[in-house]
């Protein structure tokens, strides 16, 4: 066997010690689950912007505020998280303002803080999952690390058992250490981009969302004069 197909990725993963092949596994499973999420969120992201602008177009296009809050009520599969907070924000509204003696501040505030405890939850759902791209992001490079430093403690225990130290007998204990390292690049990189770039976009939904809670309280308020 030639040296180009000893050092060949496959082969140097084959031939390393228990401990790097571990390592490898275990960066090589998490790569995979952070790339599933990647997607998932990516769709699921993608899908709440596209929802909250088309809402945004349908409440500020001058329709009735009922006939948009029964549209939620009725297709509540199919709404997205803006049209759920509104949706709670009237109820809430509705609910208090058939009320008696209630101040019309109570009323506005109470709506408020339904679309608020709404909005939490609906930021929570489209921020799942993302911490775990965090940590794969974080640690990822330091479990590569360790494999390659367990790979190259292995290398050169080998070396003691050899009576002339070359660099053909210590080059393919040390590659296959760095092969850890690699995939551990492999698997951080990705999570680190796509977490930063999720990050950017659920702080702009959050700020819609926000927007649309306080311009809608002012509607509510000014319904209340």
């Amino acid at each position: 066997m030639n040296v180009s197909q000893d050092l060949s990725i496959l082969n140097l993963i084959v031939n390393a010690s228990a401990v790097v092949q571990f390592v490898i596994a275990l960066l090589a499973a998490v790569s995979f689950i952070s790339w599933y999420y990647i997607f998932r969120k990516w769709f699921a992201v993608r899908l709440a912007r596209t929802q909250t602008e088309q809402f945004e177009r349908d409440f500020w296009s001058g329709g009735d505020l009922n006939s948009l809050y029964q549209s939620a009520v009725n297709n509540r599969h199919g709404t997205g998280s803006m049209e759920r907070i509104f949706e709670s924000g009237f109820r809430e509204f509705a609910k208090l303002r058939s009320q008696k003696n209630l101040d019309p501040k109570d009323v506005v505030d109470g709506s408020r803080r339904a679309m608020r405890a709404t909005y939490q939850r609906e930021i929570v759902g489209i921020d799942a999952h993302r911490a775990f791209l965090a940590s794969v992001g974080s640690v990822s490079p330091d479990v590569g690390l360790f494999g390659t430093v367990w790979g190259i403690m292995h290398s050169f225990r080998g070396l003691a058992n050899v009576g002339q130290a070359t660099l053909s007998a210590v080059a393919p204990g040390i590659a296959e250490a760095l092969v850890a390292t690699a995939i551990g690049l492999f698997a951080a990189i990705p999570a680190v981009v796509a977490y930063n770039r999720f990050a950017h976009e659920i702080d702009r939904l959050s700020t819609r969302f926000e927007s649309f809670m306080e311009e809608f309280s002012n509607i509510l308020q000014r319904q209340m004069r």
